[in-house]
Order: C-alpha cells, then structure tokens, then sequence
C-alpha cells in the first residue's frame, strides 16, 4: 500500500504511555528487565493502577489543542499487559487491576470522535509471557540477563518452538483484537530487535493486517514492511529516506515518573518541531498519565502553548513539505506544496534583517505570519545565473513571536535554487 496521504500532513501526533508503570513511577517494561526492580515488585503495581480520573474525552480535548493530527496510546508494552479486554493471554487491566475495564475503546472512540487518526502502540515481544523466551536470534543473546525469569533459555539447553509458535498464534489473535475492534489508522511496533524478521513472521503478520485494515499505516519497527522510519529521542541530523516520525519525550522519561521534573521548555517544543517539520517529518510528542488517568500539568501546559504556535503558524506547518537545505537559511524552513511560497522560521529575534541565500526565484512579497505585517527586502549582489543574497527587514517588535517568529516569502514562481560553488 502507498503511504496514507494524511500522515506526513499530520506534522504533531501525541504518543501516551500508559500502564502499571505510573504507579510506582518506574521505568516501563524496562525496570524489571535491567533490574531497577524485582518483576515481583513490578507486578505488584497492578493493584494500585485504577484509572479512577481517566478521561479520554479530556485527553482528546487536550490533543486538539496541541494541534496534533493523530494520537498513540500504549495498547500494550514489553511486559505484556493489555489495555483492552483480550481474549487472549491472561493479563490485562480488565481481569487484574482496580481499573477494572477496557482503557483502550474510549480512547479510540473520543481520539476519532474528534477528527483525529488513532494509533495503537504494541510490542512485538512480551516478557511476561509463559512461551516467549524461546527461538532468540543468535546475535541478540544478552547474558547479562541470564538470571531473569523471562530470559533466553540458558546455555546447553534447546528452545522449544512448539511454543514459539503458540506464542506468535497468542500474538496475531491479540493483532486481530485490536484491528477488529479498534480498526486502527496507525499501528505502532516496537519490541523487534529481540528476534530476526524471520521469526517474527513479519510477513505473514503484515498480511493479517492488510487482511482486516488495509489502509493501516505501520512504523519501521514491522521492519521490512514499515511504512516510515521512527528516529527516537535524538533528533537526525540529516533526513531520513521516505517519510518519517520524531518520537520524543516531553521530560526525560516515556511514562510518568513524578521524580522526573526536568522538562522541556515551550521554547524548546517549539525549536524541536520546527526543526523536524523542516526536514520533511512529524514529531511524535509523548506524554505520561497517571496512574489514574490524569495527565500532569506541567504536561498539559506545555501541549497547549504548542498548539497556540501551530494555531498562529498553520499556514507554515500543513500543507508544506521539507524547506530548505541547509546553509540558505540560519533556521529551519518549510515550502508550500506548490513551491511558491517558502517559510523561514527565525527562533531568535532577528537583529536588523533576515538574510537568504541562493534563492533564484524573485520574490513577490514578505510578511510576518501571524500579523501580516509585509518586510521590505532587497536583493544585493549576484552574477549571471549566481543569485545574489535577499536581505530581509527585520520584524518589528510588536511582529516577533516569543517562542520563533516565522516570515512567509511568496515567490513568483516555483521555488529554484543555487547551490554551485559560486564563480571565479
């Protein structure tokens, strides 16, 4: 399937990790895995997630003004707890926690009430399953866990793949779950680099979700069939190939830890979309609820002021596609789908005017978006085909926007470009 055409439009989706891991604030799946915390200790937490403030209603709310197109919500992580009310497994917040009903069908139904696409996040491995530490890849060996109870089996000893294969049958029934039920526009994988494309069956998985939602977008964690690649955390320095995705954090953790206050800025939100919209991609943005469901403020406050930035900006963020390289512009910069007007996003105020290089293409009129104040600007310099450099007035201070101020440069024609090495 071609890529759905609304997702490089989308630029923001909200990612939201949800599980058992908010209430005592450990790391998700992980802390039981590297030993943070006993899986004993880890379990234990199912008595204490209760749902008792979840609202997806609120949560949908929320997204929207974020300015966000699409949303994925945790279904179900490495430690193999369901979010919905699985047929398949025995773990699931409906049967084993306080919370006591499936989280995942009111998120679906108010994430799509409001226009927005629905993702469903789910790990290809499951640490707590009774048939999963069986037929590891070779290279993915990891001794150091050798003493966890849901390791790889032990040296000398011979995999089982009798329940290799009831474990990929307890996975496609759990797949077809949530395709059936839910009818997912995205489906978010993680969990590969534990076995080979191979042994997960990629193939014939990929065909179990053609089969029921074919037009589901899948990320790059269904390896050979992924639609888009998913950069984590660090942001590239140069793009990657075909359509991409940003997932990033809103502090420095996935799920809730109430001990992690360090924050980024609005400031700093702002400056890691504008970036990743400018190299032709969408940031995922992660937040972190409670245990009961409550999304903190400090989260919250953070959505909303980016989604006044998108609000005021939108003519730069949807409808374009990746700007300029780098080098033309001291910033990022987004284009038109028409490549007749380009936007240049300027994080700090600029200090007596804005300068562009190799641009070839006269340019009709500048404005500040957000205030339509038009800059005069000038072109100084150039040779024959070598354009000279369009200096820019600098925006008034009443025109600068506190978190980046973006110009918009209508262009007679078609956006063209000099990037030769200039002339002797």
């Amino acid at each position: 399937m071609p890529m759905q055409p609304w997702f490089p439009d989308a630029k923001l989706g909200i990612f939201v990790h949800w599980g058992i891991y908010a209430v005592d604030g450990v790391t998700e799946s992980w802390s039981f895995y590297n030993g943070e915390v006993t899986y004993e200790q880890y379990m234990a937490q199912l008595d204490g997630f209760t749902a008792a403030r979840y609202d997806p209603g609120a949560w949908a709310d929320l997204f929207v003004r974020a300015g966000a197109r699409y949303a994925v919500l945790t279904a179900r992580h490495h430690d193999g707890l369901a979010l919905w009310d699985t047929a398949h497994g025995d773990l699931s917040v409906v049967g084993h926690t306080p919370a006591g009903r499936d989280l995942v069908e009111g998120y679906v139904d108010a994430v799509r009430e409001r226009g927005l696409k629905v993702g469903l996040y789910y790990s290809h491995s499951d640490w707590s399953h009774p048939d999963y530490p069986t037929v590891r890849a070779p290279e993915h060996a990891r001794p150091e866990y050798a003493d966890h109870p849901h390791s790889e089996p032990a040296a000398g000893e011979p995999e089982d793949p009798d329940a290799w294969q009831r474990y990929l049958a307890y996975r496609d029934g759990q797949v077809t779950e949530l395709l059936t039920r839910f009818r997912p526009d995205l489906l978010w994988f993680d969990g590969d680099w534990e076995r080979s494309e191979e042994q997960w069956r990629t193939r014939e998985l990929g065909e179990l979700i053609a089969g029921h939602v074919p037009e589901a977008v899948l990320n790059a964690r269904m390896m050979s069939l992924g639609d888009y690649a998913t950069p984590e955390q660090g942001p590239p320095m140069r793009a990657p190939e075909g359509p991409w995705e940003l997932c990033m954090t809103i502090n420095d953790s996935w799920g809730f830890r109430e001990q992690d206050t360090n924050y980024k800025s609005l400031r700093q939100l702002v400056r890691h979309f504008a970036e990743t919209i400018g190299m032709g991609g969408n940031l995922l943005l992660d937040v972190g609820p409670r245990e009961d469901g409550s999304i903190p403020q400090e989260q919250v406050d953070r959505l909303e002021g980016l989604g006044r930035w998108i609000s005021t900006h939108a003519t730069a963020v949807h409808g374009t596609v990746a700007g300029l390289p780098a080098g033309h512009h001291y910033g990022p910069s987004t284009l038109s789908a028409d490549r007749r007007t380009l936007y240049l996003i300027c994080f700090d105020p600029p200090r007596e005017f804005v300068a562009l290089r190799g641009l070839r293409t006269p340019v009709r009129r500048v404005t500040v978006v957000g205030t339509g104040t038009e800059l005069r600007h000038r072109t100084v310099g150039g040779i024959e085909d070598i354009p000279g450099v369009l200096w820019i007035d600098a925006p008034a201070p009443a025109d600068l926007d506190l978190d980046a101020t973006v110009l918009a440069l209508e262009l007679t024609a078609e956006l063209d470009l000099y990037e030769g090495p200039g002339r002797a």
